[in-house]
């Protein structure tokens, strides 16, 4: 058996390299606001992604439930991301989710090939590292393990590490675990714009059609931080994104004109606003542009789980409810293919145009 070895970013980092590649440098009018995540993180001052406390969406008081709905709904219409604490998913499960993630990350790379995946056959799942098929034909300081994990039944097990041996069980239960997270926070939403508890789920697929793919992004350390990027700026083509990580920072928002990097906040899930909501919202609900940042000193993974609509199968725009005259549909009807194939070829348009189009 043949493994094609494509470039991994994680070789390239250990074969002690001074100098980046040049497919790995940003353009020039990115440079300019690249700067130490170390030391960005430690900031005091400007604004902060806010941090929502769901203990109490639940509660018995309405007054609590309440005050919990409301910070979920600003933060969302504000910032399009948040860190969630009280989510009610162990901490427990999470280290082992974390866990499992690291040992699979900390193979031999020989070892983790067999799991490659091959873009140019359409095998999307598997270990990866991203081609250069953005619009600048640059290349991301990441390597990636990507696979569906919700519903049980679309899942392709074959393709699942084999090592560590509680990769499958803890996946498995953290998928379940968000899948009632993502119910829970659907619901906060819809009830945001004045619609059904149940509706925004039923738009997205409910229980069926709703996916949850899990992307373990590996961010190796890289020897000239300030000229390269994780993850480039870009929004979530997802209704929601979840994400865990190892509490080394390199998440930044653009808030306000200005990029912000967000704090590490322990046992916490950060939470995104993907593009389908804010397109089913009308805008209501944001969709943050945001990108990651490496480092020289600490090796970052992230777990991101992006809860996304079935490919071809509902149509997104916005909801009648949330159109009127004074407010119109700010986006035409697509299915989400269609949206993901329009922002690739928007961003071939035009290289600094990262925002979901109006």
């Amino acid at each position: 058996m043949v493994i094609s070895v494509a470039p991994r970013v994680e070789r390239l980092a250990s074969s002690g390299i001074e100098v980046i590649p040049q497919e790995y440098v940003r353009p020039q009018e990115e440079l300019t606001s690249i700067g130490n995540v170390f030391e960005e993180e430690k900031k005091e001052e400007g604004p902060r992604v806010p941090t929502i406390d769901l203990k109490g969406i639940n509660s018995e008081d309405p007054v609590e439930r309440e005050k919990c709905k409301e910070e979920l709904k600003k933060a969302a219409a504000g910032w399009g991301v948040m860190h969630l604490v009280n989510h009610g998913i162990p901490d427990e499960l999470i280290e082992r989710v974390k866990k499992a993630g690291e040992t699979f990350f900390d193979l031999p790379i020989e070892e983790k090939e067999k799991y490659a995946n091959d873009q140019a056959t359409g095998k999307i799942q598997g270990y990866g590292s991203k081609l250069a098929n953005n619009a600048c034909g640059q290349l991301e300081w990441e390597d990636y393990f990507f696979h569906l994990v919700y519903p049980e039944d679309k899942r392709d097990l074959s393709i699942w590490p084999k090592t560590p041996t509680d990769y499958k069980e803890a996946t498995s239960e953290y998928a379940r675990q968000l899948r009632g997270l993502a119910t829970t926070i659907l619901s906060t939403l819809s009830l945001g714009l004045g619609l059904e508890a149940g509706r925004l789920e039923k738009e997205v697929g409910g229980m069926e059609e709703f996916l949850l793919q899990l992307k373990i992004n590996y961010y190796p350390r890289c020897p000239q931080p300030e000229l390269a990027l994780g993850v480039e700026a870009h929004t979530d083509v997802s209704a929601l994104t979840f994400i865990l990580h190892n509490m080394v920072p390199g998440l930044q928002l653009f808030y306000e004109g200005k990029w912000v990097t967000a704090k590490c906040v322990p046992n916490s899930i950060i939470m995104h606003i993907g593009d389908t909501i804010e397109i089913l919202s009308n805008g209501k609900y944001k969709s943050i542009l945001h990108r990651g940042l490496v480092n020289k000193e600490k090796v970052r993974i992230s777990w991101a789980v992006f809860c996304e609509p079935p490919k071809e199968k509902i149509i997104l725009q916005p909801l009648p409810e949330t159109v009127s005259e004074e407010e119109p549909p700010r986006y035409p009807p697509r299915t989400f293919v269609q949206h993901i194939e329009h922002k690739l070829f928007r961003r071939t348009q035009d290289l600094h145009s990262n925002r979901i189009s109006k």
